[in-house]
Order: structure tokens, then sequence, then C-alpha cells
């Protein structure tokens, strides 16, 4: 018997070209109903949505992601961690304060993201739709701060463009799992990986194939260049983070 969850979940592909077609209403809000009945750390459900829809915004979100094919998606969510919902739910003590703005709380906020974040992707192909999570909103944070006038103890972590596919890329292969999945400990990877020398050709193999921009490149080589990336374009990640009020010991 074949397991739909599982098929959707090991079928994946991130899309980035779409149809004219936005999404509906109607499946707006059932995508953002499985994004809340995901598990949240202590139920306290410390994240918030974002649906953006003014075209002067999605194109600032082009700007600062540097991909403006996610202007002519379906619908562009923007997940963000939450804890000015729950300040604003209780009464402000030594405690309360210091708990809201510890790095506790903002790793507890950023998984519930995370998780509701996933969720939206998998029920979204289970309709027939596609999407890219796109970390890249973070390419410069005090201005989608500023953008969405986000107030303190919030901070955007994804975004999400999602709509009816446009194309079917392939796969893209995952690395065995001899590499990252151990028993009781873990085990550093060895320099003469056959696994890893495997794998390297397999993605040199993916990349030439590839329909929209062939490449050249092994996963080594992928990993190298992503680490190799200029510091500098998010190097007010941590400043923004603490303008917002987290990472806080008071």
């Amino acid at each position: 018997m074949t397991n739909p969850t599982l098929a959707t979940l090991l079928n994946h592909r991130s899309i980035r070209q779409f149809t004219a077609e936005k999404l509906t209403t109607a499946e707006i809000t059932t995508l953002v109903d499985a994004a809340q009945h995901t598990p949240t750390s202590t139920f306290s459900q410390q994240y918030s949505i974002i649906s953006v829809t003014d075209p002067q915004k999605l194109a600032a979100l082009g700007d600062i992601t540097g991909h403006h094919w996610l202007e002519k998606s379906g619908h562009f969510f923007l997940f963000l961690a939450d804890q000015y919902r729950n300040s604003q739910l209780v009464t402000a003590t030594p405690a309360t304060i210091a708990n809201l703005h510890s790095t506790d709380k903002f790793l507890a906020s950023i998984f519930d993201a995370s998780i509701a974040v996933e969720a939206m992707v998998v029920a979204g192909e289970s309709m027939g739709l596609g999407s890219t999570i796109m970390g890249s909103v973070l390419n410069d944070a005090p201005r989608l701060i500023d953008l969405f006038h986000l107030p303190e103890l919030t901070f955007p972590v994804f975004g999400l463009a999602m709509g009816h596919p446009a194309e079917t890329p392939e796969r893209k292969p995952r690395i065995p799992q001899e590499l990252m999945h151990f028993t009781n400990d873990y085990q550093p990877l060895a320099a003469d990986s056959t696994p890893l020398t495997t794998y390297n050709q397999v993605i040199t193999d993916y990349y030439r194939k590839r329909g929209d921009h062939p490449t050249a490149e092994s996963f080594t080589h992928h990993v190298a260049t992503e680490l190799a990336r200029d510091p500098q374009q998010r190097a007010k990640l941590n400043q923004a983070l603490e303008y917002q009020g987290f990472l806080q010991h008071r």
C-alpha cells in the first residue's frame, strides 16, 4: 500500500517558477491552519505569519533576497519568531521580562517557526502546490524589520514563496544516511570516506544535467563556496537581534 504522506515527503523539490494563478483565500487559510497544527515549544505558539500581497513590499523582498522571481509566486508568506504577542498576555515582572528576552525563548520561537514552515511546505505539496523556503530574507534584517513594522521581540526567520508549479525539477540527492545518522555517538567524517566520494560524484552529475543552470560542482565544492561568502552581508544580524530585544540577559 502506498503511503501518501511518505510519498509527498520523499518527492520534495524546491519550486522557483510558478504559473500566474494566485492562491485562493481558502487555500491560504488551509495552509495557515496546517502550520498552526504543528508542535510548539511549551504550547506557547511563539511565531507569527505575514501574508505579503503589497507589490511594493514584494519588490523590496526581491531586492533583499536577490530573487525577484518570488514576486511571481502564487503567494508569499513571511514567518516570524514572535515573543511579542506573549509579552502582551502576561504581567511584566523581572522574571517574565528576563525570560522573554532570553536566548532560550528566542530559540524556542525559532523552533516553532521552523516546524510551522515545514508543515506548510508539506501541506502545500499535498495540495499540488510547490514552494521554496527563503532564508535570504535575512540578507537585510534591519530593512525587513522597518518594512513590516515589526515590534520588539519579533524577528523575521524565513520567507516562503508558494504557488502552482510551472516546472518539475529533478529531486536533489541527499547525503548518504551513514554520513549523518549515527548510533549512540557522533561519527566524524573520515578523510578517505568512500560514501562522500561517491556522493560528490552524484552531485556533480546532478548539477551537470540540471536544465536551468548546469554547472560542474561537487557537494564538497558547494559547501566550500557557501562558506566563502562575504560574512559582511549578514554582519548586522546580531545588532538587529539585540535591537529587537533578543539574546539579552536581564
